[in-house]
């Protein structure tokens, strides 16, 4: 019974080795460039991979969001559609913040960009998809005060 449990534990170390060793975050990571290379009859297609620099230091690393993370406080408006998009669902409604990760602040600004650039027309595509044969219900005509005293 002690001899399969330790080849139980055994076996979970080495398997888990292998799935969170060193060896699982090889090189293979990044982008990589497709490489054609054609000898007489015989066609080699590789993938070659590129050294990418690294990504940019952020200018305020303490901040507690993503734009305030990269000083973008005071810097974007509803017309900022590729910003603005990037916080709505596909049916045009804004994301909640724990998803996001936006401080409070922030997360009521862009709500309020979404809500313009909706307005606006810039997100024309965000419309929830009505069923087919959908007919709106017409409101009630509204009828001027003065005339109906």
């Amino acid at each position: 019974m002690a001899a399969s449990m330790s080849l139980l534990s055994g076996c979970r170390c080495l398997v888990s080795g292998f799935l969170w060793g060193n060896w699982a975050h090889a090189a293979s990571h990044g982008l990589k460039q497709v490489v054609e290379t054609t000898e007489r009859n015989t066609t080699i297609i590789e993938g070659k991979v590129l050294e990418v620099e690294e990504a940019p230091t952020t200018p305020n690393p303490s901040g507690q969001c993503p734009i305030c993370h990269w000083n973008l406080k005071h810097k974007y408006s509803y017309e900022d559609v590729l910003l603005v998009s990037q916080f709505i669902t596909s049916e045009g409604s804004m994301l909640p913040r724990r998803v996001t990760g936006l401080c409070m602040e922030e997360h009521r600004k862009v709500e309020v960009c979404v809500k313009l650039a909706h307005q606006a027309g810039l997100l024309p595509n965000h419309k929830p998809k009505l069923p087919e044969g959908f007919v709106p219900k017409n409101k009630k005509p509204k009828l001027n005060r003065y005339l109906t005293r």
